[in-house]
């Protein structure tokens, strides 16, 4: 008898930045390369490996994933960005390498590539190391890239310090084709002045990083700029600038373009909500959750947006994690049950697409925007840090789907309410966007970007042959 050849795939290694946000859209991207025919490999560090084990059927995903110690002695955390930031840059490194031989040296393919995270910019170095070409993958809006990219222009244009404080007041607009951005929108603006300083010295540290990079994947649609058919502009391709890589849009990573059994959650989701839904009226329902990354907001915001929410008399369901809930009213929970219900954490794509949401209050994390762009949902905005600011203006000065709620007083939240129903164009331009960045001639395009680049990794190989 003949002896029976298996063709061994060729491993692709992810490396997505260690939060939620992150591993969804690289969780998706690895899902995309299954189909040409690569064998993507997750690596996270071990205490959101655990969390993965924890809430996901790893059975239902084709995509591997595998863990690296991360110097936390086991402990669940949460912890915050320097913490992260911290062990990525000191103890990831040398065992993230130690994998990649081993992974080398078993009999199931070779590691040809390493697609990473650019806030995982650790791993870039460790790829040069061994050898094995990288490619960036941005998780984010298109805007929020160029606008870090530009922060040696605005250093050098006096609109920042070297530390990333504004020197004016005022508005700075970093790009053409870019809305104005208030000085008060950039990422790193976050939290005292030590830690501003540490953040811009976080992304410097990237853009130095990057350069080394072949190819970047963007997790954005390339129309993302203009969606009025007057002043539509179609960037297909993006030219990168001098020692820059190739960009390739190749998002938005969404559910039904894949097959995701569902969204992946590091949380149990309360489904439950589902069948609460069932019972309220079309379009009657505010969804509010503030993502899975942001900090608490504060118990005086949590109490004020409570009262709120009883006022407006309106069902809702508010996504609230037992480390937010301690500014509720005493009782809030059994008080509001006729009319709202709190959860720990709920599957939100599934409560964005059903008919009794009418509006959506976020934070403006990008994997939320498009989830409610796929679902058409208007959104009432509330951004609390980082990349939410830029993508606040985007939605409400440019796609027009959206209101941005000044506070969380009952008379804010009403107008804001009132603004966003009353404006009847706006399921038009939510139809728009909708097809626009998620249609047939979008999909096919991020497809053949998505192609492209392993077709230029295939080639990379092949020369490397020679």
């Amino acid at each position: 008898m003949g002896v029976q050849c298996i063709m061994k795939k060729p491993k692709i290694l992810l490396v997505p930045y260690p939060a939620q946000g992150h591993v969804n859209p690289m969780l998706k991207l690895g899902l995309a390369l299954l189909t040409h025919g690569l064998q993507p490999i997750i690596v996270t560090p071990e205490f959101i490996h655990r969390r993965i084990v924890a809430n996901m059927d790893l059975n239902d995903y084709q995509v591997r994933f595998m863990s690296i110690p991360d110097g936390f002695s086991g402990e669940e955390g949460p912890y915050d960005f320097f913490a992260i930031e911290k062990s990525m840059e000191n103890i990831m490194p040398n065992h993230l390498e130690t994998l990649l031989h081993e992974l080398d040296e078993d009999d199931d393919g070779t590691v040809v590539c390493m697609v990473i995270d650019l806030l995982a910019s650790w791993a870039i170095q460790v790829a040069t190391r061994c050898g094995i070409p990288a490619a960036g993958f941005w998780p984010a809006m298109q805007a929020t890239y160029r606008l870090i990219t530009s922060i040696p222009e605005m250093i050098h244009a006096d609109l920042i310090s070297e530390t990333g404080c504004p020197r004016h007041e005022g508005m700075v607009s970093s790009l053409p084709s870019q809305p104005l951005l208030s000085t008060e929108d950039l990422p790193w603006l976050i939290g005292t002045q030590a830690s501003r300083k540490a953040r811009l010295k976080f992304w410097i540290r990237i853009l130095d990083r990057l350069t080394s990079l072949r190819w970047l994947l963007l997790n954005s649609f390339p129309q993302e700029f203009i969606i009025h058919d007057d002043e539509y502009q179609d960037d297909d391709y993006i030219s990168p600038p001098h020692n820059n890589p190739i960009i390739f849009p190749v998002g938005p990573l969404t559910e039904p373009s894949l097959t995701t059994p569902k969204n992946p959650s590091f949380w149990k989701e309360d489904t439950s909500c589902l069948e609460w839904l069932d019972h309220q009226k079309p379009n009657s329902v505010i969804y509010i959750s503030f993502g899975s990354w942001v900090s608490p907001i504060g118990d005086a915001k949590i109490k004020t947006l409570a009262v709120t929410l009883q006022s407006l008399n309106r069902p809702f369901i508010w996504v609230l994690a037992e480390s937010w809930r301690h500014g509720l009213p005493n009782g809030y929970s059994e008080t509001v049950s006729k009319q709202g219900k709190l959860v720990l954490w709920a599957p939100q794509f599934q409560v964005l697409q059903h008919k009794a949401v009418g509006l959506y209050l976020t934070h403006c994390g990008w994997n939320s925007i498009m989830e409610a762009i796929q679902c058409r949902k208007r959104l009432l905005c509330y951004p609390v840090a980082g990349d939410q600011f830029v993508n606040c203006k985007y939605i409400v000065k440019v796609w027009k789907i959206g209101v941005k709620v000044k506070g969380l007083g009952q008379k804010d939240v009403e107008e804001a309410v009132k603004k966003v129903m009353k404006d009847e164009e706006m399921e038009e331009r939510l139809r728009k966007i909708y097809h626009r960045t998620m249609g047939e001639e979008t999909s096919s395009r991020v497809a053949g970007n998505l192609k492209a680049f392993v077709l230029g990794l295939n080639q990379l190989q092949q020369d490397s042959l020679h």
